[in-house]
């Protein structure tokens, strides 16, 4: 049975009216105000000024304090080795012992010679006195006084002939025991027992190294040596020299060693070929840890920030006009500081310049900041910035010496 028309007709007009209050309903719903998105959470160390030593890392090697060559002063066989070879003589210790019984009779002869010539000038003088006395009773005449003084010069000059021979000779005689000429380590004998030694040059026996203290001989590379010069220019840098320019040697095993040295010496000039400095520094080695010839890392203190900050490396950031890090204000705002390094320190740069005391650095949540943005911070403490600066490891040479996108890649790492 089907409904009339009237009816349809209202049906249709209730459907379509409960379909658009439902539509209606359903936009009401949806039209109001999003809600505002939570500022991102940082993390961010609060840094304060201090003055911190600039250490630069370098390979260097090491060598003997003195090292003295052992020669055969004279000529003759050689009898006997006195010493160990590999163990510490002491300056003067008997080394090696040549055959003395020729020098020894050299010596007696010039001793001989000796008495001759003194009681030749006895004579003479005794001559020579007489006739001084006999001049005034003109029993001896001046030519005879004159020939007689001649005599008695001459025979007094030939005492001292023979004494310089017979001190020559002894002197000869004392080469024939050889002695170490410093305190060390006496090393391999260069010549056995038996054979010729001293025939027109001196002969090389042995050698002797002094290890307590050590060198360590390293190159300081010119563009080091001006970045610091222009730093200390600035007043940015106090130079260091003396105790103050400390050298801390890591082993090749990767330990570092006990005992801190300080620089030696600097080269006045930039060697042509190599584009460097020269330098040298010593380090304590009284256990004879250290030996000549090895090959070590050090580290060297070459001068003093006078008011720098220790920013973690995570922090620091590059782009094409430098560096820079992101800090945030007191009203929670992110802030953009451009700063200028002067090499790093354990897991953390130097910063000079473009800091302030109680400035907030982010370390963590970079991502997410950006200059001008609100974030949400919370402070750590700074404590472990010196900790990483005493304990942590020297950044790799990319981050150190890269800019731009790779480089802050890499600090970001």
């Amino acid at each position: 049975m089907s409904l009339p028309r009237k009816v349809k007709r209202r049906v249709t007009g209730a459907l379509l009216a409960a379909a658009a209050a439902s539509l209606a309903a359903c936009g009401s719903a949806g039209s109001g105000a999003p809600q505002a998105a939570a500022p991102p959470p940082v993390t961010v160390i609060a840094v304060a000024p201090e003055q911190i030593p600039m250490t630069r890392t370098f390979t260097g090697r090491l060598s003997s304090y003195r090292q003295a060559n052992v020669l055969a002063r004279v000529s003759g066989v050689l009898r006997k080795r006195l010493y160990k070879e590999g163990a510490q003589v002491k300056a003067g210790q008997p080394l090696f012992e040549i055959d003395p019984a020729p020098y020894r009779a050299a010596l007696d002869a010039a001793l001989a010679a000796l008495a001759q010539a003194k009681a030749n000038a006895a004579n003479a003088h005794i001559t020579a006195q007489r006739d001084r006395e006999l001049i005034p009773s003109h029993l001896v005449s001046l030519s005879q006084l004159d020939t007689d003084e001649a005599a008695e010069r001459s025979t007094a000059a030939a005492v001292q002939q023979a004494d310089a021979n017979v001190e020559s000779a002894r002197i000869n005689l004392g080469y024939t025991n050889v002695t170490s000429p410093i305190t060390g380590i006496a090393g391999e004998q260069q010549v056995t027992e038996g054979a010729l030694v001293g025939q027109g040059t001196p002969t090389l026996l042995t050698t002797v190294d002094q290890v307590d203290p050590i060198y360590v001989n390293f190159d300081e590379p010119s563009t080091q040596v001006e970045e610091i010069s222009s730093a200390v220019q600035a007043g940015r840098v106090r130079a260091v020299s003396g105790e103050q320019a400390k050298v801390q040697l890591t082993l090749p095993d990767g330990t570092p060693y006990g005992m801190p040295g300080a620089l030696d010496f600097r080269a006045a000039t930039v060697d042509p070929s190599t584009g460097a400095v020269a330098l040298r520094g010593i380090i304590p080695n009284p256990s004879h840890s250290l030996l000549p010839g090895m090959f070590v890392s050090l580290r060297l203190t070459v001068g003093i920030a006078n008011r720098a900050f220790l920013v973690p490396q995570v922090a620091l950031q590059r782009d094409a006009q430098g560096a820079y890090v992101l800090s945030v204000g007191s009203d929670s705002t992110v802030v953009l500081k451009r700063v200028q390094t002067e090499g790093s320190e354990g897991t953390n740069w130097i910063v000079s310049s473009g800091l302030e005391d109680g400035d907030r650095i982010i370390v963590a949540g970079i991502q997410s900041a950006h200059p001008g943005a609100k974030v949400a911070a919370t402070e750590e403490p700074p404590v472990a910035i010196r900790s990483a600066a005493v304990g942590g490891t020297e950044p790799g040479p990319g981050v150190r010496g890269q800019t731009g996108p790779r480089a802050t890649a890499d600090a970001r790492q």
